[in-house]
């Protein structure tokens, strides 16, 4: 992404504006706060020095997404409190890195950031992230480099779910068809490109390939 705020807002003029709904905010929040009350219990390290193995992870159906049509934000840098939901890990690229929830430019600023109303990751529907590529932890620097059959690793809610990469494309920022919704379990990456510039956008796409509780 582009290394001003002008750049930065025009990311997801295309974007956040052109899909119908809206998403609830709180105002006045500025500290990151992780998700609590989750729908899954996160799993503990255990103390114990018992030497009997752990049972092995379960492998679970995909879950019907919640929703199925993505929201749009109120504003660019709204006060939409910053909630951390989980990582996501890419090792062909070195990337291990807390996502957040909402894809507000102040969401963005802190992590690769989920849209809300897409599918989360492990479910059945398509899981959208956007992230930065030259500002901030830039997470999303390389993911240029990404080629079919790499893993992306999402850990969220003691959940972990690992996509291969299927293939990449690059948009015009009002091709808003890549956030649609699948009826099988899929996750879109995307970001500004070229790097420095938000003429266009680079689009991941991945496809599930299991999900296990941790």
């Amino acid at each position: 992404m582009g290394s001003s705020k002008r750049l930065l807002v025009v990311l997801l003029a295309g974007l956040l504006f052109s899909v119908g709904g809206a998403a609830v905010i709180k105002q006045n929040e500025k500290s990151v706060t992780p998700l609590s009350n989750a729908a899954a219990v996160v799993a503990t390290t255990s103390t114990s020095t018992s030497t009997t193995a752990p049972p092995p992870p379960t492998t679970l159906a995909a879950p019907v997404a919640r929703q199925s049509k993505p929201v749009s934000n109120p504003g660019s840098y709204a006060p939409e409190p910053i909630v951390e939901i989980g990582t996501i890990e890419i090792p062909k690229i070195g990337l291990n890195h807390r996502i957040m929830e909402g894809i507000t430019l102040r969401n963005i600023d802190f992590g690769p950031s989920h849209w809300p109303g897409t599918a989360m990751p492990g479910e059945n529907g398509n899981a959208v992230f956007a992230g930065h590529r030259v500002t901030h932890t830039h997470p999303f620097l390389r993911i240029n480099e990404l080629v079919p059959g790499d893993l992306v690793i999402f850990r969220i809610n003691g959940r972990k779910s690992t996509y291969s990469m299927t293939g990449s494309q690059i948009v015009f920022p009002n091709q808003v068809e890549i956030v649609n919704q699948t009826e099988t379990p899929t996750a879109t990456l995307f970001a500004c490109h070229p790097p420095r510039s938000a003429k266009q956008r680079y689009v991941v796409h991945l496809a599930l390939v299991d999900t296990v509780v941790e």
